[in-house]
């Protein structure tokens, strides 16, 4: 959070300044000293003052005027979107690209529940967010006046903390306070509510305000005993695993992590929302573990007899059936959030505090333990855990009609564009070969949608991503079905200059659903067809140039290459690419919902059997 004095109240962008005209400047007021301005030009100075570079959202009636000073300011910039559902996802993907706080902007009533799914989606992914809504005047609260709803009320479960200001005078506090909660411990979504009134009344600004956050108090540092009981139990273990989860890449602890892990010599797995903190093309790397994760990941996690947890949440979509989860290891859990530790799986020893510093803490004290009695040997452990990483590699079949295989075309799309491209992903199959078949090797090279699984994420956080990161590539990875719901934002990328490159993969199914039809419902195939394969309804080309992007299609794996590189060659405007792919591809392998990860699935119907006497080390 950084600090700045406030503005004068004149239109710099309309008056020349006295330095422009020749004349000394006159000094302006100390830092501190307040100035009269309304509630809305104070909002906006207070956002310059907290170092917001954009904001995405719609005006209305009740925000309106605080988008009267925002047009004056030479620090913030507003997007327009389409949606504001698509602002706060645009916003997730601003935060989660630059590790800043993402800011979306809505009016009240409709505007503000537009926003209801975005922060509930930031909060299951401890993202960054401040949203901030218009509210009616004071006097019409409670009385269902046109577009009032009790915004705060509704997101009071889904927000890590939200305000209603009822006083002009404490906008500067609020603001400081609400990004200082969401960006601060563990990271997630805060909600400003403010009436028309408050924006419209007159106060004083002054920067930087006192703020009070009684009871707040994020613990950081980690204490020692556990951390060199963590150690202890690093030097006797024989069949250890590093499970890293998302709160390694909200803490910037990648580099730590690797040195941990190079360190130890113990097998690592990132889950969906820590792809990239750990390099794939490192040779500890077993990949992502839980539903559709490596079967070396799975593996490794459920014969393991020590898991170090760092970051991560024991979600249902890694256990599986818990009661059957790892049932020998014995675990430590490292997280920020003591609320986290032991709510899911029992930790043996819980470690609260930031994750770079538990790491750092963590090398220092196994340093010490393999002074005194040498690293543990892990010979035979990587033995079986090479035996499965060879037996069940990655892979896929294509499909016996001939037609494009997704797997494929997700592929190629990691090979060409490399590994310091951005890529988002919406939630469905795409979402799972995405993360399966491209090569992460940085921090913040992956955005998806993790724990609420939001269809249409994709192309509002690519367009955030991109207006954050606007050197880089950026690629949204979509599905025909998450596409559909969101993709007016490209029509927001085309006008405000946001090139992202879309590939929609169109199965002409909403794939995930299809494929638990063919699997548990005896293949009964109810409303999935999207009839975007049989009637090209709609025809993703012309809708892309309609929408003032770059719209090619690609129907055979010869075109693949060429398609791609078509596209990465475009930069004055959004690309839509559709990847036209067969309709029964499945997502391999699998933990089927609700069984033990000891099910999983290389393909249907086979399943690799565990010998226990196999890693008895």
């Amino acid at each position: 959070m950084t600090s700045a004095t406030s503005r004068s109240e004149s239109n710099a962008g309309s008056t020349p300044s006295p330095s422009q005209l020749g004349a000394r400047p006159k000094p302006g007021p100390p830092a501190g000293t307040p100035v009269r301005v309304t509630g809305a030009q104070s909002l906006v100075r207070s956002l310059e003052a907290v170092g917001v570079e954009v904001v995405f959202g719609i005006p209305g009636g009740t925000i309106l005027p605080a988008y009267d000073p925002l047009l004056d300011s030479t620090k913030v910039r507003h997007v327009l979107v389409r949606h504001e559902q698509g602002a706060g996802h645009a916003a997730t993907g601003y935060a989660q690209a630059t590790g800043k706080v993402g800011v979306c902007m809505a009016t009240s009533g409709p505007g503000a529940t537009n926003l209801v799914t975005p922060l509930a989606d930031a909060n299951m992914d401890s993202v960054p967010v401040v949203a901030i809504t218009g509210q009616q005047t004071r006097a019409l609260i409670g009385t269902d006046a046109f577009q009032e709803a009790d915004i705060c009320g509704i997101t009071m479960p889904i927000t890590k903390h939200n305000f209603l200001v009822t006083d002009p005078a404490d906008i500067p506090k609020v603001i400081s306070e609400a990004f200082h909660l969401a960006s601060t411990g563990r990271p997630g979504p805060v909600l400003v509510d403010i009436p028309k009134d408050v924006l419209q009344e007159m106060t004083a600004f002054a920067w930087p305000p006192e703020t009070h956050l009684p009871g707040y108090r994020p613990t950081l540092r980690p204490h020692g005993k556990q951390v060199r009981e963590a150690a202890r139990l690093i030097a006797g273990s024989r069949r250890p695993v590093l499970y890293v989860g998302g709160g390694v890449l909200k803490a910037q602890a990648s580099e730590e992590l690797r040195q941990l892990a190079e360190l130890t010599g113990i097998p690592v797995v990132t889950t969906l929302m820590a792809r990239g903190a750990f390099p794939d093309s490192h040779s500890q790397h077993l990949g992502m573990p839980g539903m559709h994760g490596s079967v070396a990941a799975v593996a490794a996690m459920q014969r393991a007899d020590l898991l170090l947890a760092l970051g991560a949440r024991f979600d249902d979509r890694v256990t599986g059936k818990l009661s059957s989860f790892a049932p020998d290891a014995t675990v430590v859990h490292a997280d920020i959030d003591p609320a986290e530790i032991s709510k899911n799986r029992k930790a043996d020893v819980p470690i609260v505090g930031d994750c770079r510093e538990i790491i750092t803490e963590l090398i220092a004290a196994v340093k010490a333990e393999n002074e005194r009695s040498g690293p543990p040997d892990l010979d035979a452990w990587w033995t079986q855990v090479n035996s499965w990483r060879d037996t069940f590699p990655a892979g896929y079949e294509w499909p016996a009609d001939g037609s494009l295989s997704p797997q494929f075309v997700i592929e190629r799309i990691g090979k060409l564009v490399g590994p310091d491209a951005i890529y988002t992903a919406g939630v469905g199959q795409h979402q799972m070969w995405a993360a399966q078949f491209i090569a992460y090797e940085k921090p913040g090279t992956w955005i998806n949608s993790g724990g609420l699984g939001t269809m249409g994420f994709a192309v509002p956080a690519a367009m955030g991503a991109q207006f954050g990161h606007p050197d880089k590539q950026v690629w949204a990875i979509d599905g025909d079905g998450c596409f559909q719901m969101t993709n007016q934002e490209l029509a927001t990328c085309a006008i405000e200059g946001a090139p992202i490159k879309v590939a929609v993969i169109n199965n002409g199914n909403l794939g995930m659903v299809r494929q638990w039809q063919n699997l548990f419902y005896a293949e009964r195939y109810s409303n999935t067809d999207l009839g975007t394969h049989k009637h090209r309804i709609p025809d993703f080309t012309l809708l892309a140039e309609s929408l003032g992007c770059a719209g090619l299609r690609c129907e055979t794996k010869e075109e693949v290459d060429e398609v791609i590189h078509r596209a990465m060659a475009i930069n004055d405007r959004p690309v839509v690419i559709d990847f036209v792919v067969g309709k029964d591809a499945q997502v391999w392998p699998m933990v089927a919902a609700g069984t033990s990860n000891d099910e999983i699935m290389a393909a249907r119907g086979i399943r690799p059997l565990f010998d226990d006497d196999e890693v008895t080390a």
